[in-house]
């Protein structure tokens, strides 16, 4: 038997009218008997091609204000029998059921009903019975039906019958099928997660998938799942890759923690800062980025939480960086930006980050809460007898910040809300430490009277002696170690403030 197969009736029940015209007259023009319901039906009737009511095959009326249509063993008798058997083609002729080569739907949009803050009555009313169950029934038959999903398949199908002269091959209707399970699984994936309030259960569907260049390595594949449009808007530059990503990750998570602050500037590289500054103006707070570690900041990503201006522009194209971030920029800023032809420019919207955090691991998944707990002054208990200044509260502020953001282990200087430098994932808490004194003594600058923040506790004094002897002489830390007290009692002979915030903030 040949798998092509002629398109000779189609059923048609879809939402979205956008599109369907010129499919509907090419059907008509290849002879093929239409079936349709409710506002579907007016439509063909309204372009001058006839239609039969589905009522008029089932003898049935639509029902229940219209949720009761389709639900019928004349119509999904039609879509599924087999007609390679014998018994499913002798009940066919037994009970008078019309075959049904073709099924277009096109779902009622009930995620887009949910975002709109819709009522939970018209939520409800949104989740398409007829049409998910005439989707399923026709992706199942598809050795001789074939199923157009949603209208995004609109144009796909009508290429497909266009070139073929009316007819589908099966590889056409396996194809049609497999995206048409897509569709059903995540409209059911939307609407379970919509009344799930088990955070046992993780059901997730994203429905594009963006193919990326290769993975962390050339020889890994790569690709990004999420709408990434909705996040930013991309002015300029090659496409972004999987480490590019990662990057852009990390410092929306790093600029959103001084987001009503006043102009702050980052750079980063390796998914850690390696230079952050708050200053008057965006210019300022870029060189003094900058001048925290020119090295790093080679090819790295930037981010700004205000405007980019002309002059931060002139500045930054000074520097090979990958990608440049910001709300929003001036016209001539982003000429200047373009000048590098690779650059990415990208505006970033005001979205909303989802509030789980997934990660693979082992055979499965981690998945946790986002962390969104900001330390601030009210969050802070003075455990020593020397209180910090309110410079050194605004630094202890500023390092918590960007130590939360870093790889742990980590430990975090800062001076006159500038980052000096960081110690980043380190196996050790002193190892931190000293990698981040000797790169600020690398860069020249000089601790004396910087601030210091620790992701976590420190279990015994040796950090905050080493941090004494850099001149450091503010510390916010957790808290939380049985033997803080030796901490606190080497701060108190030293007269250095130490700060507990009761929140720790590991970064793995």
């Amino acid at each position: 038997m040949s798998t092509s197969k002629t398109i000779q009736s189609a059923l048609i029940s879809v939402f979205s009218k956008e599109g369907l015209e010129p499919i509907v007259k090419f059907l008509h023009s290849q002879n093929v008997t239409l079936y349709s319901t409710g506002g579907t039906e007016d439509f063909i009737k309204n372009l001058g091609i006839p239609v039969v009511a589905v009522e008029d095959i089932t003898a049935f009326p639509e029902i229940l204000g219209g949720r009761v249509k389709t639900l019928h063993p004349k119509i999904f008798g039609g879509i599924l029998n087999r007609q390679d058997n014998e018994s499913d083609v002798q009940q066919m002729q037994e009970f008078n059921i019309p075959q049904i080569d073709l099924v277009i739907v096109d779902l009622y949009p009930f995620e887009k009903t949910v975002a709109s803050g819709a009522s939970e009555q018209d939520i409800i009313e949104k989740i398409d019975i007829g049409g998910i169950s005439l989707i399923r029934a026709a992706a199942k038959n598809f050795k001789d039906t074939v199923i157009v999903p949603s209208m995004n398949e609109y144009t796909l199908f009508l290429d497909m019958i266009t070139k073929q002269n009316g007819a589908t091959t099966l590889e056409d209707r396996k194809l049609l099928a497999t995206k048409a399970f897509h569709v059903s699984s995540h409209y059911d994936g939307a609407i379970f997660s919509y009344f799930n309030t088990d955070e046992t259960i993780y059901k997730a569907s994203i429905a594009d998938g963006q193919v990326l260049r290769y993975g962390e390595n050339p020889h890994q594949k790569g690709f990004f799942f999420g709408d990434f449009d909705a996040m930013f808007k991309k002015l300029h530059g090659k496409e972004l890759s999987y480490n590019n990503l990662l990057d852009v990750d990390a410092a929306v998570n790093l600029i959103n923690e001084f987001k009503t602050d006043g102009p702050t500037f980052a750079i980063l590289k390796h998914n850690n800062a390696c230079g952050l500054a708050s200053r008057n103006t965006i210019s300022e707070a870029y060189l003094a980025a900058l001048a925290c570690d020119p090295t790093s900041a080679f090819g790295g990503v930037l981010i700004s939480n205000t405007k980019i201006d002309v002059a931060t522009a002139t500045e930054i194209n000074k520097l090979f960086c990958e990608v440049v971030i910001a709300p929003e920029y001036d016209a001539e800023a982003v000429t200047i930006l373009q000048e590098k032809k690779n650059r990415i420019i990208l505006v970033q919207n005001d979205v909303e980050l989802p509030q789980k955090q997934v990660r693979t691991c082992l055979n499965g998944l981690l998945i946790q809460e986002r962390n969104n707990i900001t330390d601030n002054k009210k969050d802070l208990t003075t455990v020593t007898t020397t209180s910090p200044t309110e410079q050194e509260i605004e630094d202890l502020i500023f390092a918590s910040k960007i130590c939360k953001n870093t790889k742990s282990n980590t430990i975090v200087f800062a001076k006159n809300g500038t980052l000096i430098s960081s110690g980043t994932g380190q196996t050790s808490r002193v190892d931190a430490l000293q990698q981040a004194v000797e790169k600020a003594k690398h860069f020249g600058f000089d601790l004396t009277g910087a601030s210091m923040a620790s992701d976590a506790f420190f279990p015994f004094p040796d950090c905050v002696a080493l941090a004494k002897e850099a001149g450091i002489t503010a510390v916010i830390q957790p808290g939380g170690s049985i033997k803080d007290q030796l901490s606190i009692d080497y701060c108190n002979e030293n007269n250095l403030a130490m700060v507990f915030t009761g929140t720790r903030h590991f970064k793995h």
